[in-house]
């Protein structure tokens, strides 16, 4: 049976492809704008005059946030890289009792955000404590006869990130572990080099690239946090901004401060591009892991203890501390005013994720159609580059740059009702739920780019071929045949950015309109009045949402 010949009216209507490619390549351009609009208006406050308010922070409190932030990315850091290797190491490559169960349940720390561990650890183990009490109760101590570490400081901070921030670093070594040469490191043992040496030699050096990314992403969660540093009275930069802005009132001097922080972060991303270098080392060799090591005895214990101390720490015992409180106390308001904070949270949650999925397939989309080379490409890469940055930056970075301009646009847009309108219209952006909602977009698009990214690369590109062939425009393609096979790529999107904004904390606070509660806000606000047992119910529920996405990302993983 002979193919059907393409007619000369077929491919008239194929070249209408083209002509459309201008148009995705706009608003690849408008959205990437559009998120750049934040950065912009932090670093055109450097070259603002400085106020006394900037001079202050400058010669009393700027070193000790650039010392703080400094030390706090080198000890979270170098706790993430132990447990985030340790674990990934013995689960890649060794077999033990329990090393099934583990093997998941070590990324459950990755649901919990940082601040509910930290509230929940204070609880524990402050001194009027359960941990404490019981000490003196079990030994007859007073207060002046022992010394028990303490928890709200830096140490503890740093022990806190830790634990919640590993998984990062242990989802792309354990993968980078998996995907090793096998011939590498079983030629190392044939050359009787023991474990360790093997391990350090072959096996460390390929994975190399994969834990620097991974270490570059606990890293920048570092930088950003706000709930835990605030909790333990650890003074760093998004602390000074939240400061800067609510008790001094300086939204010049915020910005300054927003701006360094950007520094840091552009550091970051450096370091997360130089680790991609070398990603595919020995690319002649099939990517194979080394036959495992079935450990017995005390090594498979120690094994054990070692990927379950992780979990158990970061969290089983915060989400049985919870559940108990939720249990046996719970939130005073819960009912009809808890579930206005529920709402709250998918409300805005929702919107979010759905205008994020949306942008994400617009700049996907607008790479996939550009030519091999060319200079549009060039720019449409540029221009996506641009709209995903945003992952990088802190939330409260995002609200300064985005508090500025829609405060002075709304002050505009009052004058201009009022004097043409004889009306009022209030506060349009900065007065409603707009400016969180474009907070939390500049801020996760990154994640719905990536899911979307990979679920459009898997579809063969002679699809868009044969569809362009007979007529069909880019949106009809992307409606009738490349969504429906990207389904599942759509809703990972939807699903990472919803739970991402469940739990940001740092943006909301700022952005958020006056008497707007969500879950997060609602914690924080209990745990300041150290009221965690009040707090354990949007705690626990942040918790068992943060689960969902952890399990489909694990089980990519394991898939992968």
């Amino acid at each position: 049976m002979s193919a059907t010949p393409i007619m000369p009216a077929d491919r008239e209507r194929g070249r209408a492809f083209f002509p459309s490619r201008p148009l995705w390549t706009a608003g690849a351009t408008l959205i990437a704008l559009v998120c750049a609009l934040p950065i912009a208006v932090v670093f055109l406050s450097l070259f603002q005059p400085s106020g006394e308010a900037w001079d202050h922070i400058r010669q009393t409190v700027l070193p000790r946030y650039i010392l703080n932030t400094a030390g706090l990315m080198l000890g979270v850091g170098i706790v993430a890289t132990m447990i985030g290797v340790g674990t990934a190491w013995l689960i890649a490559a060794t077999r033990f009792p329990g090393r099934n169960f583990l093997s998941w349940a070590v990324v459950a720390p990755f649901a919990a955000p940082a601040y509910v561990i930290a509230y929940v650890y204070t609880d524990l183990l402050d001194y009027a404590g359960p941990v404490q009490t019981g000490l003196r109760a079990l030994t007859g101590w007073s207060a002046r006869d022992y010394r028990f570490p303490e928890i709200r400081s830096f140490g503890g901070a740093i022990m806190v990130l830790g634990l919640v921030l590993y998984p990062y670093i242990y989802l792309l070594a354990r993968t980078a572990f998996q995907r090793q040469a096998a011939p590498l490191f079983e030629a190392a043992r044939s050359l009787n080099a023991g474990p360790w040496t093997a391990f350090w030699k072959i096996s460390l050096p390929v994975a190399r690239p994969a834990i620097a990314g991974g270490l570059a992403l606990v890293l920048m969660e570092t930088v950003a946090d706000f709930g835990v540093v605030e909790y333990f009275g650890v003074q760093t930069f998004t602390t000074g901004i939240f400061r800067t802005w609510f008790a001094l009132g300086d939204q010049a001097a915020a910005a300054r401060l927003a701006a360094w922080l950007f520094i840091f972060v552009a550091l970051l991303i450096l370091l997360e591009a130089f680790s991609r270098r070398g990603r595919t080392a020995n690319p002649a060799m099939r990517a194979e892991a080394a036959a495992p090591s079935y450990l017995k005895g005390w090594k498979a214990f120690g094994a054990f203890c070692f990927c379950a101390a992780p979990v158990l720490l970061g969290f089983v015992i915060p989400a049985g501390l919870l559940l108990y409180y939720a249990i046996t106390l719970g939130d005073p308001l819960f009912g009809r005013n808890f579930l206005d904070f529920v709402w709250n949270s998918f409300k805005v949650g929702g919107l979010a994720a759905l205008i994020a999925a949306l942008f994400a397939l617009v700049l996907v989309y607008a790479v996939r159609l550009q030519p091999a080379h060319g200079a549009s490409r060039l720019v449409t890469r540029l221009m996506t580059r641009i709209a995903t940055l945003g992952y990088a930056l802190p939330g409260a970075f995002l609200a300064v740059g985005i508090l500025i301009p829609l405060t002075r646009f709304d002050k505009i847009l009052a004058v201009w009702s009022r004097d043409h309108l004889d009306e009022s219209w209030g506060l349009v952006l900065t007065g409603t739920t707009a400016a969180l909602i474009f907070a939390y977009v500049a801020r996760f698009l990154t994640a719905a780019y990536n899911s979307c990214h990979s679920g459009l690369e898997k579809i063969p590109s002679n699809m868009d071929g044969a569809a362009r062939s007979l007529g069909a425009p880019p949106l009809e393609v992307l409606r009738h045949i490349h969504l429906p096979l990207m389904k599942h790529s759509v809703f990972v999107a939807l699903l990472i950015v919803f739970i991402d904004v469940i739990k940001e904390l740092p943006a909301t606070l700022i952005l958020r309109p006056f008497n707007f509660e969500t879950l997060a806000t609602r914690v924080y606000r209990l745990a300041a009045d150290e009221r965690l047992a009040e707090a354990s119910t949007a705690a626990l529920l942040i918790v068992l949402l943060g689960l969902v996405p952890t399990i489909l990302v694990n089980r990519m993983v394991n898939k992968g």
